[in-house]
């Protein structure tokens, strides 16, 4: 953890339980502020857009309650919050309420992914069905996530952000290993039904391009460098 950034309070923006212990392992404290966004409302023509146009909205979401819940309760804390996904690095202004320039320093970290496979855009299963063929099509091929951070500095208004890609490849996957995955339920609950640290999966993937914590979310390295250029 950056010391620079110790006098930051953490609020992650987001309910992904991957992204709470990547976030721990990282070095810091926090308490989660969630989302809530109609992400299936936001379409965009590449997976880099999308991710990135769903980080905007929720960390966008999570202003607006942080702003309600402050007007009526005051702010005495300074925070940092996190929710991810992104596609492009951006710079931008925001509106800023009087009240939260008159706080201490906070940073609000959002986040987003997709899967790639076969050039198609995969978001959450809708169903176990659907988690099983996703798995099915994974087995002896390769697929890709997509992901992005995106910090906003809620006291200067300033917002940076970014994505990252993922190649992953996997030997073939035996039925009754993906039957066992997709009965547990976990695979309902992340982008593509793909999830690589799991002691089910792990023996069967081949190859990974890129790092482990970014398929599962949250990058740390990205996520430190946005950190540091968002103060």
């Amino acid at each position: 953890m950056e010391a620079n950034t110790s006098s930051y309070k953490i609020i992650l923006g987001s309910s992904s339980v991957a992204r709470r212990k990547i976030l721990s392992e990282m070095g810091y404290q926090f308490t989660i502020v969630t989302a809530d966004i109609d992400e299936k409302s936001i379409r965009k023509e590449t997976p880099e857009e999308l991710v990135m146009a769903l980080a905007e909205a929720k960390a966008n979401a999570v202003i607006s309650k942080l702003q309600t819940t402050s007007k009526r309760e005051g702010v005495d804390e300074p925070t940092i919050l996190i929710a991810a996904d992104t596609a492009e690095a951006i710079v931008q202004r925001l509106h800023v309420d009087d009240y939260l320039k008159e706080a201490e320093p906070t940073l609000l970290i959002t986040c987003d992914q997709v899967v790639v496979y076969g050039g198609v855009v995969r978001e959450k299963p809708s169903s176990k069905e659907e988690a099983q063929q996703f798995l099915k099509d994974y087995s002896g091929r390769h697929a890709a996530t997509v992901g992005s951070v995106l910090v906003t500095n809620l006291k200067t208004g300033l917002r940076k952000g970014e994505w990252d890609r993922v190649e992953i490849y996997f030997n073939e996957i035996p039925d009754e290993t993906i039957e066992k995955l997709v009965d547990e339920g976990i695979t309902l609950n992340v982008a593509g039904g793909l999830i690589i640290e799991h002691p089910l999966i792990l023996p069967f993937v081949k190859e990974v391009v890129g790092t482990t914590d970014s398929v599962m979310g949250l990058p740390k390295a990205l996520t430190e460098k946005l950190l540091k250029d968002a103060m």
